[in-house]
């Protein structure tokens, strides 16, 4: 588990603490993957324990849709971005190679769980994300960007995750730091990067990063580098002070 680093209980899970058998060893948490349901349920009770609150785990699309859950443990609609501000919920993003992504709103008390692969970061998940954030704040609080602090987990890195030239290129068009280069000289998106300077630009008072590549860290998942596998996630608990 890696401490996220912000004012409420929040972390990233790595492989290690599971019950799944290869290649999904051990902590997986997806249920899309072909792991036994068995075991991915017995993964989740545990990140629930962690968590210390049943924990609403998001169902991707790599778009910028956006689900409020309200309760303790619900199940919620499809969507790249999970936001509360009902104290006791936790919510998770689910990713390998992808970026999980954790927000605090410390005017309201909300927080966020983001799922920001290469189309959700091109269409905007991140904007919507914060949209939503300040979308439960007063009109009179809205005025004023301050109070967010967000938490960047781990991530496909910029000399690992090559993509072709016009796929970089349109990425690159909206989000210009996302450009990279491999260390062989081919195009690659650095996509942990182009959130961090989106949050910088949208106001956010403090932004962590996990500076830990999924395809170079075999303590995490990667479907670029291992091809089936499981999944690692980014949890937040609202209303769980941990500062």
């Amino acid at each position: 588990m890696l401490d996220a680093g912000l004012p409420v209980r929040a972390f990233f899970t790595t492989r290690a603490g599971g019950v799944s058998a290869a290649p999904y060893e051990s902590l997986n948490l997806a249920t899309h993957v072909g792991d036994d349901p068995e075991a991915v349920a017995q993964n989740r009770a545990a990140v629930s324990v962690m968590a210390g609150a049943p924990v609403s785990f998001l169902h991707a699309e790599h778009g910028i849709r956006v689900a409020e859950v309200t309760r303790p443990g619900e199940d919620p609609a499809v969507a790249d971005v999970l936001v509360t501000r009902a104290p006791g919920v936790a919510l998770a993003a689910i990713a390998a190679d992808c970026v999980p992504i954790l927000m605090h709103d410390a005017a309201t008390g909300a927080v966020a769980a983001v799922h920001a692969g290469r189309e959700g970061v091109r269409l905007g998940a991140v904007d919507a994300a914060v949209a939503a954030l300040l979308d439960l704040r007063s009109p009179a609080q809205r005025r004023v960007r301050e109070g967010m602090s967000a938490s960047i987990g781990p991530a496909a890195c910029g000399r690992c995750y090559e993509v072709p030239e016009e796929m970089r290129d349109a990425v690159a068009s909206r989000h210009p730091t996302a450009r990279s280069t491999t260390r062989a000289g081919t195009p690659a998106l650095d996509l942990p990067r182009a959130v961090e300077t989106r949050l910088g630009e949208l106001g956010f008072s403090s932004v962590l990063r996990q500076r830990l590549c999924t395809l170079e860290d075999a303590r995490l998942f990667s479907h670029r580098r291992d091809g089936v596998t499981g999944r690692h996630a980014g949890v937040i608990v609202c209303g769980v002070s941990v500062r």
